[in-house]
């Protein structure tokens, strides 16, 4: 309808006119964030994921408080609505084995009364709830550390084969795990090849940096990927190996199976 989707948003009341003249039964997309001053945390629902556990673990802990109204979302899922917090940015997440999105800055969100086919018949986003008291903005970084704690990273080995400005290879983890969305994963690339340069073992390097790689909010498959290209890079006629999985802290068990429980007041 728009080239560039929920980027062409607009208050504009003739734009609006004309959009919806041409496309009565059209879905409405929203940015999320500081643009729209409405941040999301979306409860998916879709076979056997099921988020409504870790979203009563939340609510237990007190983390998703303070939110103006739920939406209920074709696959059974919610959408628990929140302000934004007025000049902070609020990067959008997800925590996939918590089955829990964030919506915010640089994110999107469908209104009601939107509809799309769902096994064939078609369904729509509801209004559910209205919140019962004062609204609050949600600790959006606190929420996804207790829904999907990061490892924090390790220190280098003793052993360890470094010098110069790349020893101190704590600062150089500490600054993969900072890396924003869109800079992860060349930083990680960059941050392996130093330590592939200075000697370091791969498995010691995917050890050490798949920490790192993981609290800045990479996925495991990726890190692994990035780690073996950087040490393919820097010895292009090795055949050093790194393993599929790493092993120690980095390895993280799969969440257990939630039920889908009531939150704030759905059932």
């Amino acid at each position: 309808m728009t080239e560039n989707g929920f980027h062409d948003a607009t208050t504009e009341a003739r734009q609006v006119d004309v959009w919806w003249r041409a496309r009565p039964g059209a879905n409405i997309g929203m940015p999320t964030g500081e643009v729209s001053g409405v941040v999301v945390v979306d409860v998916d629902v879709h076979g056997p994921v099921n988020g409504y556990g870790s979203m009563r673990r939340a609510q237990q802990a007190g983390l998703v408080d303070g939110w103006m109204f739920l939406v209920a979302t074709p696959s059974g899922g919610t959408h628990a609505y929140y302000p934004a917090v007025p000049g902070q940015q609020q990067r959008s997440w997800q925590a996939a084995r918590a089955a829990v999105d964030f919506r915010g800055d640089g994110g999107y969100i469908v209104l009601p009364p939107s509809s799309v086919l769902v096994n064939g018949a078609r369904a729509g986003y509801r209004l559910q709830q209205l919140g019962s008291g004062p609204s609050a903005p949600v600790d959006a970084a606190g929420l996804r550390d207790f829904l999907d704690p990061r490892p924090q990273p390790r220190s280098l080995p003793r052993n360890a084969a470094m010098s110069g400005a790349a020893s101190d290879v704590s600062r150089l983890a500490a600054w993969v795990a900072n890396r924003q969305e869109g800079e992860r994963n060349r930083g990680l690339f960059w941050a392996a090849c130093r330590l592939a340069e200075n000697g370091v073992n791969p498995v010691e390097a995917l050890d050490l940096l798949g920490a790192a790689a993981g609290h800045a909010g990479l996925a495991e498959r990726e890190i692994v990927t990035t780690v073996r290209s950087a040490y393919r890079a820097a010895h292009p006629s090795a055949r050093e190996r790194t393993p599929d999985r790493p092993g120690g802290s980095f390895a993280r068990a799969p969440a257990p199976a939630a039920p889908a429980p009531a939150f704030g007041g759905l059932s």
